[in-house]
């Protein structure tokens, strides 16, 4: 039995996964752009890979991975809302659009996870404090933004249109995001993100076929290095983490990890890729982590009940 400690730090260990291992994700997925791999073609490529090996694994454990078909057709709109609709809209734009800004524009993630919890489900909802910390990492995202806005007028389409791109795709991963954690299913946590990727790397292959990705394959080592990393750390690692954490903490404090995925993907874009890092960006981050550790240490209202202060394990996270 899973003591309180326990959990604890089960829960702090899991949102060090998703935000430091995502954060590195966007920078994976920019190389691999890069090497002119077509991004629906490496989604799907990283997700049959990780999928069917994650249900091996499962079985081998002697966990249960068999589903209904109710169960599939559920776990099929997670994957395909996460992976499809969020993952590959995110390695589409990163064509245009450089790592750092990618994981810049992606920080609206939790204002949709609150004007879905709020306006459409009616479900958790954070305090006064919790708020006052959306709101900052808001304003840390402006901060970042500030230089953007300043020589749009050099943006050029494409790179609009990846932004905009971001601001879709965030969305559907919200989506997704929210309707895992309301659709509670008897199924094993890992089983069910093996199924997930399964069924995700089915819809980027539709998307490549549909698209004629399929047609400008490029092969290259470092492609694939980039594949790799987005298999072990983006997928099982990562992602495991995160719907994990779905099951186990409110929403809100989940996505937290847009704010701070930032902070990675702009600190690896400037110290591995040569991307630009300035003052914009470091006021950006100190008021991006001031709201998250509001975000994370405030209480949830549940809808119908009185506001309640979350397990000390999750107010550390």
């Amino acid at each position: 039995m899973t003591t309180p400690r326990t959990h604890r730090w089960q829960v702090i260990f899991a949102f060090a996964l998703v935000y430091v291992f995502w954060g590195s994700t966007y920078l994976a997925i920019g190389i691999a752009d890069e090497e002119h791999l077509p991004p629906a073609v490496m989604c799907a490529i990283r997700f049959f890979i990780a999928g069917p090996l994650m249900l091996a694994a499962c079985a081998a454990f002697g966990r249960r991975i068999r589903i209904t078909l109710d169960e599939a057709l559920r776990l099929a709109t997670i994957g395909c809302l996460l992976l499809v609709g969020g993952n590959f809209g995110l390695a589409w734009a990163e064509q245009w659009v450089p790592t750092g800004f990618a994981a810049l524009i992606i920080a609206v993630t939790p204002i949709w996870f609150l004007l879905l919890e709020t306006f459409v489900f009616r479900g958790d909802r954070l305090s006064s404090r919790g708020l006052v910390g959306v709101a900052l990492g808001i304003a840390g995202i402006a901060v970042l933004f500030w230089p953007k806005f300043e020589y749009r007028a050099a943006l050029g389409i494409m790179p609009l249109v990846g932004a905009c791109t971001l601001l879709v795709s965030s969305f559907s991963w919200s989506l997704g995001s929210v309707v895992s954690r309301k659709w509670q299913m008897k199924v094993d946590p890992f089983s069910a993100t093996g199924w997930e990727m399964l069924f995700a790397a089915m819809g980027n292959a539709v998307v490549a076929l549909g698209s004629g990705e399929y047609h400008h394959i490029v092969i290259t080592g470092r492609a694939m290095t980039a594949v790799a990393y987005l298999v072990v750390f983006g997928s099982w690692v990562g992602y495991t983490a995160y719907i994990w954490l779905l099951k186990h903490v409110p929403t809100p404090k989940v996505a937290t990890y847009a704010y701070v995925n930032p902070l990675v993907a702009v600190f690896l874009g400037w110290a591995l890729h040569n991307e630009r890092l300035d003052v914009f960006t470091v006021a950006g981050a100190a008021v991006i982590v001031v709201g998250v550790a509001l975000v994370t240490t405030a209480k949830i209202h549940d809808a119908g009940s009185a506001a309640a202060t979350l397990p000390e394990v999750e107010s550390e996270a």
